[in-house]
């Protein structure tokens, strides 16, 4: 099972890692989108930092992940990022939805893993 863990978490890592550096090189053309997903795509891009902030976390979690240093802090730091893309795949891109969906199951997984790490800070 610690070797499965492994491989999650570098897959994982190297994805996160992978959308990030697109984003902020610009290798790739920014997608085109219509109705409700290009009116909330305009008002992210519209704030000038809620995109970028949040690629600069997907960046440090994946750095975490494909390193294996602080794992346990930044699966938590990535939680609400993985479950805001599930939820704008399910609701505004359902085209997207599997890649989303394995982003999210595999950060839940992470931190499935390191459950005991969380136990002292989720006492009553």
């Amino acid at each position: 099972m610690k070797i499965f863990t492994i491989v999650i978490r570098v897959l994982l890592g190297l994805f996160l890692l992978f959308a990030s550096v697109t984003y902020f090189l610009k290798t790739f053309p920014e997608p085109v989108f219509t109705g409700n997903m290009k009116t909330f795509s305009d008002g992210l891009v519209a704030s000038g930092y809620l995109m970028g902030l949040a690629k600069l976390v997907e960046l440090v979690c994946g750095l975490s992940f494909v390193t294996g240093k602080f794992v346990r802090l930044f699966a938590i730091v990535l939680l609400p990022v993985s479950l805001n893309i599930l939820l704008i795949n399910i609701f505004m891109m359902p085209d997207g939805i599997s890649i989303a969906a394995v982003l999210f199951i595999g950060n839940l997984f992470l931190i499935y893993k390191n459950w005991d790490s969380y136990k002292e800070i989720l006492k009553p």
